[in-house]
């Protein structure tokens, strides 16, 4: 059975490449010479692989791919780091709009 692995990359400026492939160490290399002068990954080499996990269905490593790709840095490096406490910390809304912090009170009559 096929896997599926959704990767982040440590690049050479210090920024984060999220990407999925079937062949992590073959994708790392991808990246690393450089293929395709228009990816992201071409002018911020070399690269190194910080984070993979494994999934059974092409499906799952997408929709996990699109999640981790709308995280902020500190949540892909605690991530990274498998700090699951800090994830799930950086992952509560501080938004004055959130329904957590909404407060009645606070609102001023118009």
């Amino acid at each position: 059975m096929k896997q599926y692995s959704v990767y982040i990359l440590k690049c050479s400026d210090d920024s984060y490449y999220t990407g999925i492939t079937n062949d992590v160490e073959h994708r790392v290399n991808q990246h690393n010479e450089g293929e395709d002068c228009k990816a992201y990954t071409f002018t911020r080499r070399p690269v190194e692989l910080a984070f993979f996990q494994n999934y059974q269905s092409p499906e799952e490593a997408i929709r996990v791919e699109k999640k981790l790709k709308g995280w902020s840095r500190k949540k892909k490096e605690a991530l990274i780091a498998n700090n699951w406490e800090k994830v799930k910390e950086l992952a509560v809304c501080r938004n004055e709009s959130s329904h957590k912090n909404y407060n009645p009170a606070s609102k001023k009559p118009k």
